[in-house]
Order: structure tokens, then sequence, then C-alpha cells
């Protein structure tokens, strides 16, 4: 795959994006799909209640649509396994975030599906992600990153599986809480993986649609930096999430995902952190969790949390490519 295919998909899926957005944030605007900030959460957050959320769509929308742009230039790995599997968990899992923020909007409060719907739901598609793998002969040996180190985990591949998508999607949606936030880390963690699968010649589908994460991002950022013009709602940060799990999947880094995650990874253990502690002393850790939250409690600006969380995600992506390609 050359640099200049990577510079185009990144381009045109960024276009997409920025293009869109000017039409879809006003209709989202006339439907009052605005959304609805949790009462618990910091007080400065109040002000954008009413904000257009679904943003996700054009997200999954440009991302859909650059993949498929590019890979009919090859009509054969267009029905590629790998393809239908990134397609199908994107919008799989972004069809269950649209349905959690439909209900949230329509019912006018902050709790859309229960915990339990949405974890029925996301094993459902991951389930059937393994199915489609285990078909495929797909290898089920993890590889410790920076070494020649490998070991097989047969059925229990299967497992590991389901804890990424729906590990992965629930902490971007975790870490989906300030304007940006999730946009800007995100787009540096796909750019990683992307560039270790440009280096490594991985499957040109999986590299592809990689690196139109990154340009739809980056499109949606344009409108989602503070002051947010619109949200992605979970329709967006439960497909991203689960998107970076495949991806990880199918290039067989599984534990690579770790450490270029790192920023998501924290956000989700600052959260079992702060529940264990409440639970088990009475006593929080954090002042709010996740932790984006508790910098701002303690006096940070919101674009000051945002810039130092993007710059902790880059050295976090910039160690894992390190480790894969360099070492």
């Amino acid at each position: 795959m050359s640099q200049t295919l990577i510079f185009i998909t990144i381009a045109v899926a960024f276009l997409i994006a920025v293009l869109l957005s000017p039409v879809l944030i006003p209709f989202l605007r006339r439907l009052k799909f605005g959304q609805s900030i949790r009462e618990e959460g910091p007080e400065s957050h109040q002000a954008k209640s009413g904000t257009p959320t679904m943003g996700g769509v054009m997200i999954i929308f440009s991302v859909v649509a650059t993949t498929l742009i590019l890979i009919l230039r090859d009509p054969q790995t267009l029905f590629s396994t790998e393809l239908f599997i990134l397609l199908f968990v994107l919008i799989g899992y972004g069809l269950i975030g649209f349905l959690d923020d439909f209900i949230k909007i329509t019912k006018k409060r902050n709790l859309g599906l229960t915990s339990k719907q949405k974890m029925f739901f996301q094993l459902i598609i991951a389930i059937v992600v393994y199915i489609i793998l285990y078909n495929s002969a797909f290898p089920t040996d993890i590889a410790i990153p920076g070494t020649n180190f490998s070991f097989d985990l047969g059925w229990a591949y299967g497992i590991l599986i389901l804890i990424m998508l729906v590990g992965a999607s629930n902490a971007v949606n975790l870490t989906d809480g300030l304007d940006g936030l999730v946009a800007g880390t995100a787009s540096i963690a796909f750019a990683a993986f992307g560039i270790i699968g440009w280096a490594f010649g991985m499957p040109t589908e999986v590299v592809i649609f990689t690196f139109a994460v990154v340009g739809a991002l980056l499109g949606f950022l344009v409108f989602n930096s503070h002051p947010a013009k619109v949200f992605m709602g979970d329709t967006g940060s439960l497909a991203i999430g689960a998107a970076i799990a495949i991806v990880a999947i199918l290039m067989k880094l599984e534990i690579l995902l770790i450490i270029i995650g790192g920023v998501f990874v924290i956000e989700t253990l600052s959260v079992i952190i702060q529940v264990i502690s409440y639970k088990t002393t009475g006593k929080r850790v954090f002042k709010m969790s996740p932790l984006h939250h508790h910098y701002e409690l303690v006096g940070w600006s919101e674009w000051r949390v945002v810039i130092t969380f993007w710059v902790v995600g880059f050295v976090c992506a910039a160690f894992g490519v390190y480790i894969e390609v360099l070492m």
C-alpha cells in the first residue's frame, strides 16, 4: 500500500465528514436531538445541554463510504472476510449506540438502554464475529509485543474476542466526556495501528479502514473541538471502541491494544478504582470518575485536560509503534 493511497484515504474521509457536518448538525438540531447532561456531572457541563448528539452517524458514514470507494478499485478485495467483519462491527456497535442515544433523546433522560440490554447486544455481535473468524481458521495465537514469543489460546481466544470488543467499546464510551477528547485520542490510536499495518504489509482493506477512521475522526473534530457544535454520542463512541478492538484482532496485535489505547485503559481503571474504593471503604480516590472529570474539578480548564490526554495518547501510540516496528 503506497503512502499516496494512505494520504488519499485520510483526505477523502476527512472531506466527507467535514462536508456532511453542516448538513447533519442543523438536521439534528431541528429534530431536537440534543444531549442530556447527567446532573451528577461537573456543573460547568450543564451549559452543554441541548447540543446536538448522535454525530457518530457522520463518522460511521464517512468511514464506510471511504473504505468502499477505495476498495472498489479491487472488486475481489471488496468481498473479503476482513472487510465484512470491519464494517459489521463498526455498523453493528454504531446501531447499538444509536438505539441508546435515541432512547435518551425521546425519553428526555440520561439513561438509554440498560447496562444489561447494551451488554446483550454487544455480546451478540462479538459472538458472530468469533464464529466467522473460527470458520475462517483465524489463528488463535497471541504474540508478546517486542519479542518473538507467542502462545496459542485455542478455544479461549473466543473469550478474548468477546472481552476485547465489549471492553474497548465501553472504555471509549467512558472516555467520551469532554469536547474533542475521544476524537483526538482515538484518531491518534488508529493512526498508530495504521502505521504498523502499512509497515508490515497487512491486508489492504484493514489498513484503508484504519486510516479512513483517522480521517473521519479528524473531520468530526473540526466541529467537536471546544466548544463543541456536535457530540458523537454512544453512536460514535461504541462504534469507535469496537472498531479499534477488531483492528487489533485482525492485525494480531491484541496485547498492543492495551498500550496504544492507554488513555482508554486509564480512564476505565479510574472508574473501577473509584467504584471499588467507595464500596469497600466509603471513600473516593478521585473527586469524580472517569479521570478527566477529576482534573476538571481540581481546576483544570476543559481544553487543558483534553490537550493533556491527547499528549498522553500520542506517547502511548508512539511507544506502541516503537515496540512493534523499531524494536
